[in-house]
């Protein structure tokens, strides 16, 4: 599949959104509601659950299935206060010592005026400096779109997964075309620019591991499962000092390159 493809595959509204996976790889599932500042925003999901004994905090950007509920949740774009409601959860997961396991799939935050006028900018940038100190595991997986800082607002983990048709980019690719040739047509072009493929992040280090597609929905889940409680167990056993340390020096390494 061609760069374009992948992100025509990662918006299929066909694909397992942030529900599906919570539901099929989490039991006791109990979802948290509301920021305490402002409202519950639809587009963040988030609560406490178990994975197999183990206790997590549990975060996802839901798109919805259907054309309602993808109204109601905005089409997975969310405003600052889903943001502030993340991170109140990430933060009482700190307090409990219970990992945290994010679930990416965005466009982008939202970016109209009442998210503006509500610190959109703000609530995304202070997720990035909590989350580099939170002294709990930070798991997070994209499943289908990673756009721009609406997806940053909750990737800042000690391993980033990818679903091997996801992408993560910090633009779109038709926003790409559109300023770097004035030409949205050249969008496939932009797509292979912009290395935002699974393959592409994990060969820069971007991301740490790719989650294979073949076999099914319940095999992806099945796999998940497996592979996070196998992480997550490692990662707690970790000193809180160490993780975070490890957390600050794996995304100051993005960029530098060794040259001779």
């Amino acid at each position: 599949m061609t760069a374009y493809e992948k992100v025509k595959a990662a918006r299929d509204p066909a694909r397992p959104t942030a529900t599906d996976y919570i539901n099929s790889i989490f039991t006791a599932f109990t979802e948290m509601h509301g920021d305490r500042r402002f409202s519950d925003d639809a587009a963040v999901v988030t609560g406490l659950a178990l994975l197999g004994s183990m206790p997590v905090t549990v975060i996802g950007l839901e798109k919805g299935h259907d054309i309602k509920e993808r109204v109601a949740r905005n089409f997975g774009c969310a405003h600052p206060e889903g943001y502030r409601k993340a991170l109140r959860q990430m933060k009482l997961a700190e307090k409990f010592r219970r990992p945290v396991v994010c679930f990416v799939d965005t466009a982008g935050a939202y970016c109209g005026i009442g998210a503006e006028e509500r610190g959109q900018a703000q609530a995304i940038a202070e997720n990035l400096y909590e989350m580099s100190a939170l002294k709990t595991p930070i798991v997070s997986v994209f499943i289908g779109e990673g756009g721009s800082g609406g997806a940053l607002g909750l990737a800042v983990a000690d391993e980033v997964w990818m679903t091997e048709n996801a992408v993560y980019s910090v633009i779109s690719p038709e926003g790409c075309a559109s300023i770097l040739w004035k030409d949205p047509a050249r969008v496939a072009d932009a797509a292979e620019c912009l290395k935002l493929t699974a393959s592409d992040l994990y060969s820069l280090g971007v991301i740490d591991r790719i989650l294979l597609e073949t076999g099914g929905e319940s095999v992806v889940f099945s796999t998940l499962k497996v592979l996070l409680a196998r992480k997550l167990r490692a990662l707690c056993a970790v000193d809180p000092a160490e993780l975070t340390e490890k957390r600050y020096d794996r995304f100051r390494a993005f960029g530098n390159f060794l040259t001779l």
